[in-house]
């Protein structure tokens, strides 16, 4: 009880860290991509959004283990319905993509180079990646597919900020504005994957 207790805690600062980085993370982002009409940009915060709201859904699920509030099967029924919104998130930003990038694509429209969202995909590039594997590993050790989701979901975070350094680099060194839109689309296989695992195995809890 208390080797699991022990990583309830460290799970528990995870989600902390995860949704402090990720509410700053969604302010620079949506805001230097609206300023820059960058879809990549603001698909990226709102990624950091649906992060914060997962992280939010795990938290409370970790919590109420950690206090030992509830059975057994109230903390089935928390990793069930954590799932259910971790899969929904994603599903939810995989439309949004699509509908903004297609619309870019339609109307040709070149976004501003924006070096605030250059700066924030290194710096989410060096954090998530670690934070991901530490929460995959903690996952394991807790046997939560939820938490799992949720670790999915902040290594998602690092592929996006990848493709976001991309097409936003591709802009601004050789003026290629249809490399940004591009750069959202190639997000979208991840994206929907992940959160169609994380359905699946919600209704398998």
């Amino acid at each position: 009880m208390g080797a699991r207790q022990s990583q309830l805690r460290l799970a528990l600062r995870l989600e902390y860290f995860t949704i402090g980085w990720n509410v700053l993370e969604a302010f620079v982002a949506i805001g230097s991509g609206l300023l820059a009409g960058s879809i990549a940009l603001v698909g990226f915060g709102l990624d950091s959004v649906i992060e914060v709201l997962a992280a939010s859904m795990l938290l409370w699920r970790l919590r109420m283990e950690h206090l030992d509030q509830g059975r057994a099967e109230d903390h089935a029924r928390a990793e069930r319905k954590a799932l259910f919104v971790v899969g929904g998130t994603f599903l939810a930003l995989a439309l949004y993509i699509v509908y903004e990038a297609a619309t870019m694509l339609l109307r040709r429209e070149a976004p501003e180079t924006s070096t605030a969202g250059i700066v924030l995909a290194c710096l989410s590039l060096a954090v998530m990646p670690v934070l991901g594997l530490r929460k995959l590993d903690v996952a394991r050790r807790l046997k939560s597919r939820a938490l799992r989701a949720d670790a999915m979901e902040t290594l998602v975070c690092s592929y996006l900020s990848f493709t976001l350094l991309l097409g936003l680099g591709l802009n601004a060194w050789r003026g290629w504005w249809w490399a940004d839109p591009l750069a959202a689309l190639a997000m979208l296989p991840l994206v929907v994957h992940e959160g169609w695992e994380a359905l699946e195995h919600a209704r398998e809890q």
